[in-house]
């Protein structure tokens, strides 16, 4: 319980609120529904990060507190004759943020449950697995594939698939399967940092509109250099020998008919998110939306041709994981409260540069987020929404997303692969290798440091 106390008075102190921002809004923390507020957010999040001791999901004590505080706020306005306009402006305005992100990876999820259903990652894991590498070959091989795919498939889903791989090729090699698993999730979180929808951070900070697209593609060489940097040392503890797999005992995976055409029009969604929000000025989850309508016109057609066994996009559709769109739900609305409650405003100080700067206080946004989870830090942040540059939004976004790389839990990608190394891939497990993290950090954190700041480079 002190661990997440302290991790959201830091969260406090990592967020800056403007004096404008608040507007007409009252100052509410110091009063009975302030402290309720917050003692509810502790509570609840020490539900969400205790999930598997108490076997609960995150979605449901998440989803609880962020409707509950607002139920909250609504009925001390009420009670005490303040404006109630100003709780429905709020709450709308929570919606129309919470509604970008939801849809953007509502349809991001529909087309990786297609692809997975129609084989396409089945034939990557073969491909993969009967070439003959060695164990450190494949380690290298799955880090650069989770690294460049996680831009476009979101660092979750991407490490999910690639640590199918690792337990596919030894169930029990431990020496291979935790450096390999870190691996993953490290490049995971990196290739998501340089990409708007590679992670929830990224693309939470490009809604925003803290920075275009071509912005972010600038965090490139610090994410790449930071993953680089942790992998060479990892591999050092990789052995370099064949495993014992035999391919002739292996059926070739198909990919279902209409498999490539179902990849084009994932990746001209992606483009018509982009086209969206840079060129017509309308929300990313606008250019998902077609793309999902574009999706839904080809299921068409191959039920027509193939029959509707072939491909059901609403089979897909169910397959999606809604837990994890809830929690995101509960979490923003629950920052959401707390920053109309005034909370995030008390330590407005800290981005001073008589105190921290923005330059630290971004740092120590990374290690918070090891501690806590990005989204919420991510959240916390935006809300608050310092006066800062270019340079220290990029910078917010890279540590945010590859910070929680440091502990096993600290991001989604890392939970994720939790589940699937049951017993394996550990919180003890990874804290062995949590140094080569950690200079994989710092590193990335140098390379910005000497882009933005000594060569002034962050925009085309």
């Amino acid at each position: 319980m002190f661990k997440v106390i302290l991790s959201l008075f830091l969260c406090t102190v990592a967020a800056f609120a403007s004096s404008s921002g608040q507007g007409e809004i009252p100052d509410l923390t110091m009063t009975w529904i302030g402290f309720a507020s917050l003692l509810i957010f502790v509570v609840g999040y020490y539900f969400v990060a205790a999930e598997e001791k108490y076997e609960i999901d995150k979605a449901k004590p998440a989803l609880f507190i962020g409707t509950f505080i607002f139920i909250l706020i609504a009925l001390y306005y009420a009670i005490n004759g303040l404006n109630m306009d100003l709780v429905h402006i709020q709450a709308e305005h929570l919606i129309l943020e919470i509604a970008e992100i939801f849809f953007f990876l509502f349809v991001a999820m529909t087309y990786i449950e297609s692809l997975i259903h129609m084989g396409v990652f089945d034939r990557l894991k073969y491909n993969l697995v009967s070439k003959g590498y060695t164990y450190r070959k494949l380690f290298w091989v799955t880090g650069f594939i989770a690294f460049f795919l996680s831009p476009i498939a979101d660092n979750l889903t991407t490490a999910l698939i690639l640590s199918t791989v690792l337990i596919t090729i030894d169930k029990q090699k431990k020496e291979f399967l935790v450096p390999g698993a870190i691996n993953i999730v490290v490049a995971a979180n990196a290739g998501g940092a340089w990409s708007p929808f590679g992670d929830i951070t990224t693309l939470m900070a490009w809604t925003a509109g803290k920075g275009v697209f071509t912005d972010f593609l600038y965090l490139f060489p610090a994410a790449i250099l930071g993953y680089l940097t942790t992998a060479f040392i990892l591999a050092r503890f990789v052995p370099d020998v064949k495993p014992d797999f035999d391919v002739s005992k292996e059926e070739k995976p198909e990919m279902a008919a209409g498999a490539k055409v179902v990849m084009f029009l994932g990746v001209f969604t992606i483009f018509c998110a982009v086209m969206s929000h840079q060129v017509l000025h309308l929300p990313a989850m606008w250019g998902m939306m077609f793309g999902l309508s574009l999706l839904k016109v080809y299921s068409y057609g191959l039920k027509k041709k193939y029959g509707s066994d072939h491909f059901n996009i609403f089979h897909n559709i169910a397959k999606i994981e809604n837990n994890t769109l809830l929690f995101f739900f509960g979490i923003l609305a629950a920052v959401g409260g707390l920053y109309f409650i005034g909370w995030l405003a008390l330590a407005s100080h800290v981005y001073d540069p008589s105190v921290l700067g923005p330059t630290w206080s971004n740092i120590g946004v990374g290690f918070l987020s090891a501690i806590v989870d990005n989204v919420p830090v991510m959240s916390a942040v935006l809300k608050a929404n310092p006066e800062m540059g270019l340079d220290q939004w990029m910078l917010v976004t890279l540590t945010a997303g590859v910070g929680g790389s440091l502990i096993s839990f600290g991001s989604a990608a890392g939970v994720g692969v939790m589940g699937k190394l049951h017993g394996i891939y550990t919180f003890g497990s990874h804290m062995k290798f949590a140094w080569t993290v950690f200079i994989g950090y710092v590193v990335s954190i140098l390379v910005w440091y000497f882009q933005y700041e000594v060569l002034q480079i962050s925009h085309f």
